[in-house]
């Protein structure tokens, strides 16, 4: 297995002479995608009707008419922050070898199709897996390195949890709040990080036998890659590689930032304990099966962070504005990167995807 630490021999693997342009997989076509963007569309657009016309919401329809322009804009640039550091950590985990052309491309492709597609970004991900083996990277390092990516990704909201969930319910931070709302996400938060690192330890399994159904090839394949992934997060943590823990770090850092940020477009602020808490459980909402994870994460955000104490007209107002940032930014710029990158696909001067392993 190759860890963060190995540095394995690389060489270019040319692109081979191509009688017609390369299609991207069925669910990377631009038709499908733009059904999907329009399904999200009509989403948000029924969601800003809702806003604007259901009795009852008179309240944060008044505190949305007071938005401050300036730090909706702050928020922009904080998810431009976010996105770039998603950006760094791609590199370092897939291919330190890639060119940073091709790495600012994945990337934003991968976020601009995250937008549309549920699953908390794994669609983005599963863009760039079938990008790299395009250019020659082997489908079980994909596999593992999209675990690490996903679980690296992750991890830092999980720490931040674990450490402010015990801060608050032994007192050391405020608010005060109960056991349930502070212990028991930082005790979940430790129990999935140490299933992370008991997996990382396990090993891959038998391989499925000669001539075995479909089912069982892909329960092995998926156990080595979960088993596989987890232990190279663990062997990427313990190199220290500076862009790595940067760019975690900078893609949670800045995301909560913009939630923030529009807060304080309301004229409202709340603790920075209440905002970590609520940011994760809310974001769990993104793992159900919705277009662009509309209704999921802001149900999970609004809900989450008024249970919290967050007061209720404002909090609808903030994840509104935060969702919209979020949807939009990734997706505009992801869609110039997408473009680029689908082009740059079928041009012979383009062989940098990601050097392919020596044999």
């Amino acid at each position: 297995m190759t860890t963060g630490e190995e540095r394995p021999r690389f060489t270019v693997r040319p692109l081979p002479e191509r009688e017609a342009e390369v299609s991207l997989p069925a669910e990377f076509q631009t038709r499908r995608l733009l059904r999907r963007l329009a399904e999200v569309v009509a989403l948000i657009v029924v969601l800003v009707l809702v806003a604007l016309l259901a009795p009852g919401l008179g309240e944060v329809r008044d505190v949305l008419s007071r938005a401050d322009p300036g730090w909706l804009l702050v928020g922009v640039a904080l998810e431009l922050a976010s996105c770039g550091s998603y950006i760094v950590m791609f590199r370092p985990i897939f291919c330190r070898h890639m060119s940073r052309r091709s790495a600012w491309e994945i990337g934003w492709a991968e976020l601009g199709v995250g937008s549309i597609l549920p699953a908390s970004g794994a669609g983005g991900l599963a863009l760039g897996a079938w990008v790299l083996n395009r250019g020659g990277m082997p489908g079980d390092r994909i596999a593992r390195r999209s675990v690490a990516f996903f679980l690296l990704k992750g991890s830092v909201n999980f720490v931040a949890v674990a450490v402010i969930g015990f801060a608050m319910a032994s007192g050391l931070v405020g608010p005060e709040k109960s056991l349930w709302l502070t212990a028991f996400p930082a005790a979940l938060s430790v129990l999935l990080i140490a299933a992370v690192v008991a997996v990382g330890r396990a090993g891959p399994g038998a391989p499925a036998p000669q001539g075995a159904s479909r089912l069982p090839r892909w329960v092995s394949a998926s156990r080595r890659a979960l088993v596989g992934g987890a232990a190279e997060a663990l062997a990427i943590i313990r190199s220290r590689n500076r862009a790595m823990l940067f760019g975690a770090l900078g893609y949670w850092l800045f995301d909560n930032a913009v939630l923030w940020a529009t807060y304080r477009a309301f004229d409202a602020t709340i603790p920075l304990t209440v905002l970590v808490m609520g940011y994760l459980i809310g974001q769990l909402g993104g793992l159900l099966p919705l277009p662009g994870g509309i209704g999921g994460i802001d149900g999970g955000l609004i809900g989450t962070l008024i249970v919290f104490g967050a007061p209720a007209a404002v909090t609808a107002a903030a994840v509104f504005a935060y969702r919209l940032i979020l949807f939009w930014l990734p997706l505009i710029v992801g869609a110039a990167a997408f473009v680029s990158l689908r082009n740059g696909l079928n041009r012979p001067d383009r062989p940098d995807l990601c050097p392919a392993p020596a044999r």
